[in-house]
């Protein structure tokens, strides 16, 4: 059967979202409160109705809003039921869950859902017909190939999405990430192509396309990009790291272009000569005429005059005298060659800094807000902080691998409720020495910033011989928020005050950004300092929800890099405190770590990372710290894909086509023609619950990026629970799921096969009405 390249044309009923204001911090299942708990902005969505064919009938799926929920019994929430039409004919009222196999389904069958409250049925849901092959296929319009200034070919690969009602019409729209073949880490020296952002209706009509332009590099750790209706008028806004350059192109219903504009250069910048057609990537020759100046100026720093640095380069480098200064320019040249072409390379092999090109290190830095139903910018303002060198100061140039632009370039951002009621964007540079965070408000008009925390510079004595990981900032109190950042960052009410902190990996901000603790371990034997307390450190992988529900609050699962410096390889902590629950020391870059409910038969949330076979924390271990076998699953990406609580994984990168897998049960699914993003991590494009009942769904490109395939499952479900998208952490971890090294969305709940669910907080803004839904 040929599949559909498209969702069905019912789109809105599929995905839609009106985002408005709805009630509540959320009361245990059953408790009155004794006066209206405050509003929360959060998506009201519609029904959600989704039909897909199967070999037993017609599978149908649909929400349960949060507002409909009225309470819980052990086994799932309460709420309306539901009535299920296909055609003109009631063919079932539905009350324990929130979907059906219909065995007498046809491929023309047409399918409506009410909900029934008291005996009274409400709105019924739009029509929607089956799809043919278990998936929505979304078709993409693939940016054009293109050549760098060094003569490189690159071509255009879909990467990561978002979801947002864009344009208020009810339901979602598909932000896609357009990355080249030629991106790069940060680490990584070259020129790269061009990132776009595409705005998607379901039908694959592009709406817009926004070029971030020549000054904007290409890669995981530089363009994030929050998707959210930070004002609450009901179409969604895109916040991004922006440059001059950046353009954006509005689209007709033809696909024709009807409008083309650059992101204006702020007023200060335009009377300082910025033009929107400034270059400021560096070849390797404008990279050693940028050195030969800093080498020049090094007499007149203020960290040399007050005695913090060495006096001379032949001191810091620790060579012979050689040169008067201040230097002069044949001088500075002189520095800079041996510089380049004999100390950096005696330190390390891979110090080709003669070939360094690609980068942008100079030239303005931008956060822009877009309009997600035009895709015009709306607000561009500074980035907050600016990167104020190439990374001398941040350490770049301090460990034997010198990398210039590396730890100045690291780029978070995502989404959290840091008044309990109103998203707040939050953006933030740098994790490896100096942390930066800074959390903004959208109004409609002004972005305003509520908080900017900054750890500062570490000091160091010496700017090209003095590690200045693990060390505090100059910040008496924020000193400490150095080395503990992550390749994402989560938003969670960790200390239960009904806001939600920022979980910046190895430490947490409070609310009002100051620093509610940074974790520390002590050092053991065989570590690099036995004995010594130490800072958790930086990892790649971090898991915040309710891990163990026999134990109040949150968990965090957390991986570590540090190696024989890290007090631990894999850890978990409570998050209220940031405090070690358990965990094991690795001696090693512990690279990935996963999360998941694999095992019903093991009450709470399994835990696994990749540990060295034989340490505590190796293995598969249950959410108190036991070993429950040797062997793990997957570390890339999971997805609640059964109707039982579980959870399952997604595998496959690169060239592998991507399967979702269950521990006990084998593979359920195989994304066939598909392929996953990232490289080695292999992240689907996006997983979320943007279909159906409260699974999520798995979002995954064509091999030839032609469209994004959208696979949500047909076993059928036993458990009533609201949509996902009602828990306010779970939804703002969508909206950042895109950041750095993807992570899974987690609920600000305990979510399992073993979920008594009179124990967990009613949906934000539930009431008794339930007649909310459409």
């Amino acid at each position: 059967m040929t599949p559909r390249r498209f969702l069905p044309a019912t789109a809105a009923a599929l995905l839609a979202v009106l985002v408005a204001s709805s009630a509540g911090g959320g009361t245990l299942a059953g408790a009155t409160p004794a006066d209206p708990a405050p509003e929360v902005q959060l998506e009201q969505l519609d029904r959600g109705l989704v039909a897909l064919r199967t070999d037993a009938g017609v599978h149908l799926s649909w929400r349960l809003l949060g507002t409909e929920v009225t309470g819980a019994t052990p086994d799932g929430m309460t709420g309306a039921d539901f009535a299920v039409y296909r055609g003109r004919e009631r063919i079932a009222t539905v009350t324990g869950s929130t979907n059906l196999l219909d065995p007498d389904g046809r491929e023309g069958s047409v399918y409506r859902v009410a909900p029934v409250v008291d005996g009274v049925e409400g709105e019924r849901s739009a029509p929607v017909r089956p799809l043919d092959q278990g998936y929505g296929e979304i078709p993409l319009q693939r940016p054009p190939d293109g050549v760098t200034p060094a003569g490189e070919r690159y071509s255009y690969a879909a990467g990561d999405m978002s979801v947002a009602d864009l344009d208020g019409d009810s339901s979602y729209e598909y932000v896609v990430k357009w990355d080249p073949s030629n991106a790069k880490d940060v680490s990584q020296k070259g020129y790269t192509g061009n990132v776009y952002l595409d705005g998607y209706e379901a039908d694959g009509r592009l709406l817009w396309r926004i070029d971030l332009g020549v000054n904007i590099r290409a890669g995981a750790h530089y363009t994030q990009f929050p998707v959210y209706d930070f004002d609450g008028d009901g179409r969604a806004e895109l916040m991004v790291k922006t440059a001059p350059g950046t353009t954006v192109q509005r689209l007709d219903s033809r696909g024709r272009v009807v409008a083309e504009r650059a992101v204006p250069i702020p007023a200060h910048d335009r009377a300082a000569g910025v033009r929107t057609d400034d270059d400021h990537r560096w070849s390797a020759e404008e990279y050693a005429e940028h050195l030969q100046d800093v080498l020049q100026g090094w007499s007149e720093r203020e960290e040399v005059v007050s005695g913090r640095w060495p006096a001379t380069l032949e001191e810091a480098w620790g060579i012979e005298p050689r040169w008067d200064y201040p230097l002069s320019e044949a001088d500075a040249r002189e520095a800079t060659d041996y510089f380049i072409d004999v100390w950096a390379p005696a330190r390390s092999s891979r110090n080709d800094l003669r070939t360094f090109e690609g980068f942008v290190l100079t030239g303005p830095e931008y956060l822009t807000v877009f309009d997600g139903r035009t895709g015009n910018p709306l607000q561009t303002v500074d980035y907050e902080p600016g990167r104020g060198d190439d990374g001398l100061l941040w350490g770049d140039y301090a460990m034997s691998r010198i990398e210039p632009g590396n730890r100045v370039d690291r780029f978070l951002a995502g989404v959290a409720y840091l008044d309990g009621h109103r998203p707040s964007a939050v953006f933030a540079r740098g994790y490896y020495t100096r942390a930066t965070v800074a959390a903004y408000d959208w109004d409609g008009k002004t972005l305003s910033r509520r908080w900017f925390a900054d750890s500062g510079h570490v000091p160091m004595t010496n700017p090209f011989s003095d590690s200045p990981h693990g060390r505090d900032g100059s910040d008496p109190e924020l000193g400490r928020l150095t080395t503990q950042g992550f390749h994402s960052l989560s938003a969670a009410d960790v200390d239960g005050d009904g806001r939600q902190e920022v979980v910046y990996g190895s430490a947490t901000l409070d609310d009002d950004g100051s620093l509610l603790y940074s974790s520390t371990g002590t050092l053991p034997g065989g570590s690099a300092d036995p004995g010594a307390e130490a800072r958790l450190g930086h990892g790649d992988a971090m898991h915040v929800t309710d891990l163990d529900p026999a134990r109040p609050g949150l968990e965090i699962w957390t991986v570590h890099e540090g190696g024989a410096s890290a007090p631990y390889g894999a850890a978990m902590r409570d998050a209220a405190t940031g405090e070690v629950l358990f965990g094991a020391y690795s001696g090693r870059d512990t690279g990935r770590g996963m999360v998941g409910d694999v095992r019903p038969d093991v009450p709470g949330t399994e835990v696994w990372a990749s540990m060295p076979v034989g340490t505590s924390a190796s293995g598969l271990l249950s959410a108190d710290g036991d070993v429950l076998g040797t062997a793990t699953p997957g570390t890339n990406q999971s997805v609640r894909w059964a109707g039982d609580g579980t959870t399952q994984l997604v595998n496959g990168s690169r060239d592998q086509t991507p399967t979702i897998d269950d521990w006990t049960r084998g593979t359920l699914r195989t994304l066939s023609g598909t392929r996953t993003n990232n490289d080695t991590k292999g992240n689907p494009a996006l997983v979320a619950d943007v279909w159906g009942d409260w699974r999520e769904e798995v979002l995954v490109r064509t091999a030839d990026s032609s469209a994004i395939q959208v696979h949500t499952s047909t076993e059928v479900s036993r458990l009533k629970l609201a949509t996902l998208m009602h828990d306010p952490q779970y939804r703002v971890e969508v909206a950042r799921q895109n950041t750095a090294y993807n992570q899974p969305s987690h609920p600000g709940f305990h979510l399992s096969a073993s979920t008594d669910w009179t124990t967990v907080p009613l949906p934000p803004n539930a009431t008794d009405a339930g007649r909310g839904g459409r």
